[in-house]
């Protein structure tokens, strides 16, 4: 549709994360034209579950960069993105070189999304203040964006410092790994135009994502965008419905969407993921 690509999110969780499912799927997707594949991102979930948490704390989910790494084996083609992996809960000179590596491994197909996070207690259980998060995360993305393109990397901030190091290999991008900045906050947005290659949004519809792009030109109108970034790449997923129309598709592909990205709920039974992806995949 236009020039707007497919993707497909989650199915690093529940019931579609056994080795056999993840092969099947994962060259479905891929076979039936899917360009990019997220995968989500916790450490751990309150317990018991708080009414903020996406997850109940017995709900499994592997580590997004494993999982990557695992699909990238068994494809070609596909896009592999964490969408998003919490980055204050990272180590970044660590995260840099886990990115590069799967990058580098996957033949250059690396997106990295990354977000500041909400639940206190998973920032808690890493030694993470949920207070300090914005500022993390801003520090972690300019500390990775110099491991992968500086000739000498250097970095002094608050929360990571370092000089007189390098890590090879670089990732294939000479720019390094594109990063993709998720939320809907103020900050975040602003994170989004200042520092991300693209930005992932999710909602109920049409009408929620107007709202946040219209969020994303005020934050374009209060923070410089770097020329190396080039131009805002748009990532978007609905939730409620999760079953997209051929309508809103259209209606997403006018408003300049560049991956639409479905999330097949409630991830119980692979057999009907695989009919979820099969439905949707006329929205390419």
């Amino acid at each position: 549709m236009d020039d707007m690509e497919l993707g497909v999110s989650g199915l690093n969780a529940k019931a579609t994360l056994r080795p056999e499912d993840t092969v099947r799927l994962a060259r479905l997707a891929e076979e039936l034209g899917y360009r990019s594949w997220w995968a989500g991102d916790h450490v751990v979930l309150p317990s018991p579950r708080t009414p903020d948490s996406p997850m109940a704390p017995t709900d499994p989910i592997l580590d997004p960069l494993v999982h990557l790494g695992y699909v990238a084996a068994v494809t070609e083609r596909i896009e592999l993105a964490t969408g998003i992996v919490i980055l204050p809960q990272r180590n970044p000179v660590v995260l840099a070189k886990q990115a590069a590596s799967l990058d580098v491994l996957s033949g250059g197909r690396l997106m990295l999304g990354v977000g500041a996070g909400y639940l206190e207690p998973e920032m808690a259980a890493v030694g993470v203040s949920l207070a300090e998060r914005g500022r993390r995360t801003d520090e972690y993305i300019d500390a990775m964006t110099a491991l992968w393109t500086s000739p000498t990397p250097e970095y002094h901030g608050r929360f990571v410092s370092f000089d007189h190091v390098d890590a090879h290999p670089r990732p294939v991008r000479p720019g390094g790994v594109k990063i993709v900045v998720g939320g809907h906050s103020p900050a975040a947005l602003r994170r989004a135009v200042a520092r991300g290659h693209g930005w992932f949004g999710n909602g109920s519809g049409v009408a929620d994502l107007e709202k946040h792009l219209a969020g994303l030109r005020e934050a374009a109108e209060r923070v410089p965008r770097p020329d190396r970034l080039g131009r805002m790449e748009i990532n978007w997923m609905q939730l409620d419905p999760v079953r997209v129309s051929a309508a809103e598709a259209s209606q997403y592909a006018s408003l300049g969407v560049d991956r639409l990205v479905v999330y097949p709920l409630p991830l119980e039974d692979p057999t009907e993921v695989a009919a979820f992806l099969t439905r949707h995949a006329e929205l390419a």
